[in-house]
Order: C-alpha cells, then structure tokens, then sequence
C-alpha cells in the first residue's frame, strides 16, 4: 500500500506555465492528475467523453450591478493570462458588504526568483455596498509577490499576507500585526471552521538546519536538509486563536503545494491500497495515528478538498464515465455526484460560511485536456466559467461565463448564507440573488 499526499494545485496537466493559487473557501482544486484515463479491469473500454459547453451567458439575471471603474480599477492585460497571479479579491464581508481589492500600477514591479510569481505589487482595497454600491473605507497595501493575500474570516475580519507572516484588518480596512514566523510565507490555508492555519514558508538552509519549531513548548525535531537546495520549505501548523505552533515539518521547496486539505481535527493523505480503490485518512493536527474518512475508486490519483468540517469534494477518473466529482461526508456516506468536462483545467473552489453552496470555475479549454500533450496556450482556452451548486445536493443554481480570465481566481464570491454570489465581470461587479439552499449545512452532516 503507498501512501500519498497530493497538493491540489500543482497536480494535473503538463502546462506551459505551472503555478499554484491557494485559495480562501477558494481552494485550488486541479484536474486528476494523469489526463489520459487507461482502459479499466475486467476488459472495460476508456471512459466516455463529457466536454463542457461553454455558456454564452448567465443563467440568472443579476440584481446589483456595481461599476469599479470609479474606484480606481482597470482591467489588465493578457501579459498575466496562464500565470495564476492573484491580481484581485472579491470577498464577502457580511450579506450587504463587499471588500474588493485589485492591483494598481505603482512602479514597484521587482523580479524574484519564480518570475512574476515574486514580483511586487501594490493593492488598493475598499468596502463596497452592495445595495447602493457606494464605497466606504479605503486602504493601499504593498504585497511583497503575486501570490494570493487576502483570506475572509467568518466574523469579518481578514488576514493579509506579508513578507513574514500575517496581519489582521477589520471592518474598517486598519490592519494590526498578527503571526510572524521565520522565513518567507508563501501561503497558508485553512479549514473550514478556521480553527487551524497551515501556514508554509521557505526557510534558508542555516536556518533549517536547527530544530523545526515548537509544540505546546515541546521540541520537535525537523527533517534533514535536502541535498543541494538552498532554501526548504517549512510547513507549520498553528492554532489560528492562540498562534500556538502544534506542528512543524519541513520538505524541499520544489514539493510546494498550493493548498493542505484538512478539517478541524487534522489533515488529510491518501492511501493507494490496490487496483482502482484509494482510502482518503485524516492525520491529527497533533500527529498521532490517523483514520479513514472517505474511499474512492478511480484510475487516476484522485483529488480532494473540504467543503465543511464533515463534507469532502473529491474528483475521481471512473474507466466507463470519465472524470467525476463527488461529495461524501466523513462518515462514508455519499451525498451526490456529477461528471466533470474534460475539456476543464485549474478548478477553484468557493464556498459559504456555512458550507450550504459551492461555485467551482475552471478555464474551459477548445479540445479534451489530454490533447494538449506539450502544453496549454492562451489560445486554447475558451474562457472562464463558474457554476454554483448547492453542497448537499450537487444542484446546479446558476452558471455564468467570466471575462476577463482571472486564472489566480479573487473574482468569484459567495455571501456568508450562500444567497448571494458575486462576480468582477470586465469592469462591473455583478451580484446575483440565488434561492435559498435546499437542504441546510447541519442535515447533511
């Protein structure tokens, strides 16, 4: 039996431009990460072929329209398409309230060492009221690369990415220092109930070399550094209320991922056991012996995210359907699945606070992803499009094209009840009313 922990977003295809865009309720979701699914057991033919259309417009009319040219927006050029720069974020602050943040041209464009990636960029961020869409309280922030920097918390409050850590802003857009740690944070991510923060930052070899953190004032002893590689990458799992580290493990920094799926009781690996069948186990954010909370057949490494604190969407490669997606909740039971285009790449979850709907965008591509055997181009891909479901059920509420691409995501949000979603369409932002959830986030656990 091998074991596997597979980060969303850097599994998938070969592309021209690999990157990762760690997400809030947004996780980067991949595509199964072997494109071309082989025949199955028993003499089963390949699987059939589903191909996304893309849709010429919304499903649904919006009911708030609000203009960001007057805040000083403007969309960018195509020089960022297939990079996954997080360029903008949308966010729900409450039902009525948005903060939209967006990079602004300041001339502190500085090249690092993962291209673009590095680069610096000033942000511009205001409150927007979705009824009268008028803009209240507004903030200027330096970010130190174009990895994402805002994550929503479920009172209101945000964190935002510095060099080295974390600040907390409120209502208000003031920000007040918040976590630091040694080295260079790249990202973070965090479960559900936002009771945990994995927080992963290259560290310097010297650095590395002594001991990899504290737990509840015990000692933990890290990994060796790697041969050869001159920064590691230091993955620390923090108790978001107390910044108390309960875990520190260390990897080389090419083993980047862009996300850590987990819940509040710890993250989750994966378990080849034999032939089609893989078991998803949840390790304690503490370390101890793990179990089993989700099974899944599948051709491919399949992929895995939490959608609440009970619920896990997992992609899957079925020999006779072709790519699946499934939602299942901890205890085993499987509460809806649907088939998946082939023809989808660099998938981005969103979901509400309470877990009750979820939109998934993807860039659809012209032709089925296996045919772009030495990459993707710009002009393969027919657009973006997001489509919300309703996470009990797999509904389908409302879909929608977005243009232009924004392949880092930050331009889709959905509103704490899961109502409302949002979207930056060219240089409006459009707000659309949804029907109530069909079955409440507590029913389906």
């Amino acid at each position: 039996m091998s074991r596997v922990h597979i980060g969303l977003g850097w599994a998938g295809l070969l592309l021209l431009v690999a990157g990762a865009a760690p997400l809030r309720g947004q996780t980067n979701f991949s595509v199964p990460s072997m494109p071309v699914i082989p025949n199955g057991p028993h003499g089963a033919g390949p699987a059939k072929k589903y191909v996304e259309t893309f849709p010429e417009k919304p499903s649904l009319e919006p009911k708030f329209t609000i203009p960001v040219s007057p805040m000083g927006f403007s969309i960018p050029g195509n020089s960022y398409l297939l990079r996954q720069q997080q360029l903008v974020s949308l966010d729900f602050i409450d039902e009525d309230r948005l903060l939209f943040s967006f990079h602004v041209a300041s001339g502190l464009r500085e090249r690092g060492t993962d291209g673009d990636q590095e680069s610096r960029q000033q942000i511009h961020a205001t409150v927007v009221d979705v009824l009268t869409g008028k803009a209240g309280p507004e903030a200027e922030w330096t970010m130190p690369d174009r990895r994402r920097y805002l994550w929503m918390l479920n009172d209101g409050h945000f964190l935002l990415r510095t060099a080295d850590g974390l600040d907390k802003g409120d209502l208000e857009l003031k920000t007040t220092e918040y976590l630091r740690w040694p080295g260079r944070l790249m990202w973070i991510e965090m479960d559900p109930e936002q009771t945990y923060i994995v927080a992963n930052s290259l560290v310097s070899g010297e650095q590395a070399s002594g001991n990899g953190g504290t737990a509840g004032g015990e000692k933990l002893v890290a990994a060796a550094k790697p041969a050869g590689k001159k920064d590691v990458l230091t993955i620390r799992t923090v108790k978001r209320e107390t910044g108390e580290v309960v875990r520190t493990t260390q990897a080389p920094w090419t083993s980047q991922t862009a996300d850590w799926p987990m819940n509040s009781e710890g993250y989750v690996e994966m378990a080849h056991e034999k032939g089609m069948r893989w078991v998803m186990r949840v390790v304690p954010h503490g370390g101890n012996k793990g179990w089993a909370v989700a099974e899944s057949d599948s051709v491919c490494v399949p992929q895995y995210s939490f959608v609440t604190d009970s619920e896990l969407l997992i992609s899957r490669c079925d020999p006779q359907e072709g790519w699946r997606l499934k939602a299942s909740v901890t205890s085993g039971k499987m509460l809806w699945e649907t088939r998946i285009g082939s023809n989808t790449m660099w998938p981005l979850l969103m979901t509400d606070r309470n877990g009750s709907r979820v939109a998934r965008e993807t860039l659809v591509l012209k032709r089925s992803a296996e045919k772009y055997t030495s990459g993707v181009r710009i002009e393969d891909v027919q657009g973006q499009m997001v489509r919300v479901f309703d996470a009990a059920t797999g509904k389908v509420v409302m879909e929608a094209p977005v243009a232009p691409i924004y392949d880092g995501g930050g331009n889709v949000a959905i509103s704490p009840s899961g109502k409302r979603v949002a979207i930056l369409n060219g240089d409006a932002i459009h707000v659309y009313e949804l029907p109530a959830p069909s079955v409440s986030a507590v029913d389906h656990k």
